[in-house]
């Protein structure tokens, strides 16, 4: 098999939620499961930190290895979707997987495979458990794929577990209100395990309190023993004095992150940290102020909050439900843009009329189509944008959307291409 033959598999063999959606997604472990046991159970040969959430959950997983990285520690990390290859979703010390060991990896196990019949997901879920066992990593770093308690990374024993935000997102999979998918999320508690949220929301507090006693976990809300102030925010990057407990403990703490939302992932990033060293991890503070500088350089992660170009300023971010949108709008308006071009497409399993609806009506859209089958149709999505009054174009494919926001954006206004990660995966520049 070429890399290209492997891949075309894999896509055509195995449901992929990336590209089709919720009847990609199983209700189930037994899948994962049934893989592990057939590769000797790969994923108790290292020790692992569990990261789940509806926002932020990527970029504290970033930091986390990078500083678990700079601390000396040979590092997994396993994320997902990919922007631009697969090999993204698996990397050790920043480095992504080699392409002759998924290919050999899946030359090994299609019959596997066809006996188990499991999705993308759980297929590349074992493949990572598998790859960090084989390179003996001392620890990884895993971020859940959607949920938590059914999610096919949730059958790890984490040295700490980690809940970033929790917001509203795959309500079809995962229940309509915040309790119930706190709910789900708090599934990754086990049983003995430190747990940390990064911020504390007063209304489902106590779903998190209630399954971390059922597990006699102890639990940390982290904004209760760390905060952080902003000091500066540029376009590349964001100082914050870091508070322990009320005492200032790391002064001038540097992220090459600069998106805004930042500021709620790194108390829970510096709170799972500290259990970390609790737990006789050598994490001298020069690793935590290098891995968070440099996360990004350190583990390749693309598409937060991303400048693309200058002239004129272009970001890309991720940003995808009504929260993370909420803090794009927010940290553009900061920009104090003359005029902001948007361009825009999303998926079709999501709310796009509430999100629609937070998006500002000065703004001239873009409206376009990823290539995916769970895009949006680009036509409903400018009949829906047109009924809550925003004004703009559609576009059939995103390179089109993104030609023609710079063919009309002047020198010193603003564009930013966004709405759904396979929007900002097709972004040539990536």
């Amino acid at each position: 098999m070429t890399y290209q033959e492997c891949l075309d598999y894999l896509y055509q063999q195995l449901p992929m939620f990336q590209r089709i959606g919720n009847l990609a997604f199983k209700k189930s472990l037994d899948n994962i499961i049934a893989l592990s046991d057939a590769l000797g159970q790969p994923h108790h040969r290292f020790k692992t930190v569990h990261v789940a959430g509806t926002n932020g959950k990527g970029s504290s997983s970033h930091m986390i290895a990078a500083v678990l990285q700079r601390a000396g520690y040979k590092t997994g990390l396993y994320t997902s979707p990919h922007l631009k290859s697969f090999t993204e979703r698996v990397r050790i010390n920043g480095a992504e997987l080699p392409q002759n060991y998924l290919i050999q990896f899946v030359e090994d196990n299609k019959q596997l495979f066809e006996q188990v019949q499991p999705s993308f997901f759980e297929m590349t879920v074992a493949l990572a458990f598998k790859y960090f066992a084989d390179e003996q990593v001392d620890v990884a770093v895993i971020e859940v794929g959607l949920g938590g308690r059914l999610d096919s990374t949730n059958i790890i024993q984490p040295e700490v577990s980690l809940i970033t935000n929790i917001g509203y997102d795959h309500q079809n999979l995962l229940g309509d209100t915040l309790e119930q998918i706190a709910g789900e999320k708090a599934g990754i508690i086990k049983s003995h395990t430190p747990v940390v949220v990064s911020t504390k929301q007063p209304e489902i507090v106590h779903v998190f309190e209630q399954k971390a006693a059922m597990e006699e976990s102890s639990i940390y809300f982290a904004t209760d023993h760390i905060q952080v102030n902003l000091l500066d925010r540029t376009l590349q990057k964001q100082v914050f004095d870091a508070y322990k407990d009320g005492i200032l403990w790391l002064d001038s703490l540097e992220t090459d992150l600069a998106g805004v939302y930042q500021q709620y992932n790194l108390p829970g990033v510096l709170q799972t940290l500290l259990l970390l060293q609790e737990r006789g991890y050598a994490i001298p503070e020069e690793a935590i102020r290098e891995g968070i500088a440099h996360a990004k350089t350190l583990t390749g992660l693309k598409g937060r909050w991303q400048v693309i170009s200058e002239n004129p300023l272009t970001i890309c971010d991720t940003g995808h439900n009504v929260d993370g949108i909420k803090q794009i709008i927010s940290q553009l308006e900061a920009l104090d843009p003359k005029q902001v071009h948007m361009v825009f497409g999303a998926v079709n399993d999501k709310d796009v009329t509430t999100i629609l609806r937070l998006l500002p009506k000065q703004y001239r859209y873009y409206f376009c189509q990823a290539q995916i089958p769970r895009a949006l149709p680009v036509a409903e999505l400018l009949e829906k944008a047109t009924s809550v009054g925003l004004m703009g174009e559609a576009y059939a494919t995103v390179a089109e959307a993104i030609e023609a926001a710079r063919g009309n954006a002047a020198a010193d206004e603003v564009i930013f291409i966004g709405g759904s990660t396979f929007v900002v995966a097709e972004i040539d520049e990536l």
